[in-house]
């Protein structure tokens, strides 16, 4: 098995990302990349690892899913107690990953994460199944042995909402927007001379960047 392993070689010849091919702003190529990768991978295409770090400098990683780019940069939902919630109130600082094996891509984000408005939440959690409401409801996310169990909590959740045609939002629940300062467009090439393209935000108003080639 190991030696299969080893021999395996990838030969990233798919496509290339050359300086041509770079828009003036980020954002552009960000939309593009997704949604060429949600053709292929229609469920799975938004799922981003996002990198988060506590008050002493511990980094902890998670897959959460990408719902929205906005204008300057994305949006994802959580509970606000969860481990990320509680690490991003503390320390705003975030990295994001995404991954597309089909295209032989990958995006780098380094940017700062804050609470997106109320009524941006609002719209999302009405937009989500009711089995998800009532979840968000009942799980006290990343907390350890709660009792009784979320099964049964969920049963009481669901019957205190049984008579309501809407369920609100709960205020520990919501979205966070991720403003981008630096973005890194990864394409594989042959013989791992992969392209790799970084943009540095420079004025935030007039959204304007740097824009780098890295080596390999």
């Amino acid at each position: 098995m190991d030696s299969d392993i080893q021999n395996v070689r990838k030969d990233y010849r798919k496509r290339g990302l050359l300086k041509q091919d770079l828009p003036d702003n980020p954002i552009q190529l960000l939309e593009k990349w997704l949604d060429e990768a949600s053709s292929t991978d229609p469920t799975d295409y938004n799922a981003m690892c996002l990198s988060t770090s506590n008050e002493a400098g511990q980094p902890d990683s998670r897959i959460v899913l990408l719902r929205s780019v906005t204008e300057m940069g994305i949006r994802f939902f959580t509970n606000y107690h969860s481990k990320k919630g509680r690490d991003i109130e503390g320390n705003p600082n975030v990295s994001v990953n995404l991954f597309w094996k089909e295209w032989e891509r990958q995006i780098r984000i380094e940017g700062f994460a804050a609470r997106c408005s109320e009524k941006e939440s609002d719209l999302y959690f009405a937009s989500r199944p009711r089995a998800s409401q009532e979840g968000a409801w009942t799980s006290k996310q990343s907390s350890a042995n709660v009792s009784p169990s979320i099964e049964k909590r969920l049963e009481s959740t669901a019957l205190r909402f049984k008579e309501k045609t809407e369920i609100p939002r709960p205020d520990f629940w919501g979205g966070y927007d991720i403003a981008i300062k630096q973005i890194e467009f990864w394409q594989g090439r042959p013989s791992r001379l992969h392209n790799r393209w970084r943009f540095t935000l420079i004025d935030k108003n007039e959204c304007s960047w740097k824009i780098e080639q890295l080596d390999p």
